[in-house]
């Protein structure tokens, strides 16, 4: 599928505001922003396996198109939600468990490059990667 295999963060977009929105302090912010984050992406069906790798952790997500499943930020943030495929776009919908406060997270292939385009209170912030 479109979004298989590796893809490392090239630049972000508004992602400093999103994460002071996000209740991320200062420190964890300016480390954040350079975390050289690394995912691979591999799709069976409905059931993709996301490895991410960056400066603060590696871990392994698998999730099922549609079932909801908890998930932690690396930040410690808790989130329960799903993802959906919508056309060629994954979306994310997810919720904080602290606040209850939406977070939605949009990933699309756009020449070439994964978007991903979180939302959360009204800001919005992007991470652009390129493939390996």
């Amino acid at each position: 599928m479109a979004f298989d295999g590796t893809w490392k963060v090239d630049r972000n977009e508004n992602y400093e505001k999103f994460m002071e929105k996000m209740g991320i302090n200062v420190v964890k912010r300016k480390l954040a922003a350079h975390d050289n984050l690394k995912l691979i992406i591999t799709q069976e069906g409905n059931k993709f396996t996301v490895k991410e790798s960056s400066t603060f952790r590696t871990i392994e997500i698998i999730f099922e198109l549609g079932v909801t499943f908890n998930y932690s930020l690396a930040d410690g943030t808790e989130l329960s939600g799903a993802w959906a495929l919508e056309g060629d776009k994954l979306v994310g919908k997810f919720k904080r468990l602290d606040n209850g406060n939406a977070l939605n997270t949009v990933r699309e292939i756009i020449g070439g490059e994964m978007v991903q385009t979180y939302t959360y209170e009204g800001v919005e912030a992007k991470r652009i990667f390129k493939k390996e």
